[in-house]
């Protein structure tokens, strides 16, 4: 019902900043809950930040808060994550998830994923 495609990634030196977007396809994407994780080398998935439906209620990892912003905007159904002050340790690979329950967005057992974009910081 939903497909996601993540775009934005690159390569950034230390304290620079990306802008992550997730373009959904799909006639209910307005009533799905969002997130972002990402995986490093080596390391399991890991929960970066999740937003309700609405865009009123925003969740994020304490390794990213107040570096890191998710919004979304619904009239283009995309999905953003606003990424300042990076870090090497920041280097991964990022996904966008969805899925009707916000819960189970952030606990990474959503039913839709996109590919996923690659962020790499240097130092």
């Amino acid at each position: 019902q939903v497909q996601l495609v993540e775009s934005g990634g690159g390569l950034v030196q230390a304290g620079g900043s990306l802008r992550l977007s997730c373009v959904a396809s799909g006639r209910t994407f307005r009533s799905y809950a969002t997130g972002w994780f990402r995986r490093a080398p080596g390391k399991e998935r890991e929960f970066v930040a999740a937003i309700s439906w609405s865009g009123g209620s925003t969740y994020y990892a304490d390794s990213v808060k107040g570096r890191f912003t998710i919004s979304r905007d619904n009239a283009k159904n995309t999905v953003y994550l606003q990424m300042n002050s990076l870090k090497p340790e920041d280097t991964a690979v990022y996904y966008c998830a969805a899925d009707i329950r916000l819960n189970t967005v952030a606990a990474g057992t959503g039913d839709y994923w996109g590919q996923g974009t690659q962020v790499t910081v240097s130092s």
